[in-house]
């Protein structure tokens, strides 16, 4: 049997850049689908705002 106990991960060997690279590309998609969201079902983000304000309002520091 091959050795399974250490695979190599092309992730660990990438730069840095090229990671943060993706994160904030996936980080912007992200924003613009919750957007996108908000204005498509408004009830329910407002309804995620006040729960999120709510969890903010009682979170201890």
């Amino acid at each position: 049997m091959p050795d399974q106990e250490s695979p190599k991960e092309p992730e660990a060997q990438e730069p840095d850049a090229e990671r943060r690279r993706r994160r904030a590309r996936f980080l912007r998609e992200l924003a613009e689908a919750r957007e996108l969201r908000a204005r498509v079902q408004p009830r329910r983000a407002k309804a995620a705002r006040l729960r999120h304000a709510m969890r903010m309002r009682t979170f201890r520091w």
